[in-house]
Order: C-alpha cells, then sequence, then structure tokens
C-alpha cells in the first residue's frame, strides 16, 4: 500500500468515526479506553471453568446416590459444558491465527 492510500483510508477512517460523533485523537492508540479484552478473556474462561466445575459437582452428586440429582440434568449440564469449552477453544485457535497473520505481514 503507498502512503498515498495508507492517507486515504486515515482520512475516510477519520471521517466516519465524525460522523459517528466522536473524534480521532492524534496521540498514541495506547491512549484510546475501550473495554479491556484480558479482563473479558480471564471472565470468559472463568465462566466456562465454573460450569464444568458444577457439571462435575452434578455428575458427582449422580455418581453417589444421591437422588434429588436427575441423569437427564446431569448429562445437559455435562454437555453444555463440553460445548463452551470447544467454543473457548476455537475462539483460542482463532486468536492465535490472528495473532500469527499480524506478526507475518510485511511492513
Amino acid at each position: 500500500m503507498s502512503s498515498m492510500q495508507i492517507a486515504e483510508v486515515l482520512a475516510e477512517m477519520r471521517a466516519l468515526q465524525a460522523r459517528a460523533g466522536t473524534a480521532i485523537s492524534e496521540t498514541s492508540p495506547a491512549s484510546v479506553q475501550g473495554p479491556d479484552f484480558a479482563q473479558f478473556m480471564k471472565t470468559s474462561v472463568d465462566a466456562v471453568a465454573s460450569m464444568q466445575n458444577h457439571a462435575d459437582a452434578l455428575a458427582n452428586a449422580y455418581e453417589t446416590g444421591d437422588k434429588s440429582v436427575d441423569l437427564t440434568k446431569v448429562m445437559l449440564e455435562v454437555q453444555k459444558a463440553g460445548l463452551a469449552f470447544h467454543a473457548m477453544a476455537e475462539v483460542r485457535n482463532k486468536l492465535v491465527d490472528a495473532y500469527t497473520q499480524v506478526m507475518n505481514m510485511t511492513v
């Protein structure tokens, strides 16, 4: 991409952001405050871990003979925890792939 094309893209981005009602800061990008990605990922991983712990607790309760635990509920919770784990693994794979692509970009 030539410097002329980059300047045009930046101008278009500034125009779009101005129409959205915010201004692009000419300072460093680190000064822009947005959602904390690391905190979002930690919260998501903790939620998946919590689902897995809950499913394990239900399975253990069923295995020990607790009459208040239904097999259907145990199976549903185990499947939900497994699905959440697989979804989290796919998100991680996509993030690693995106990081690899960015690192391999020529500047």
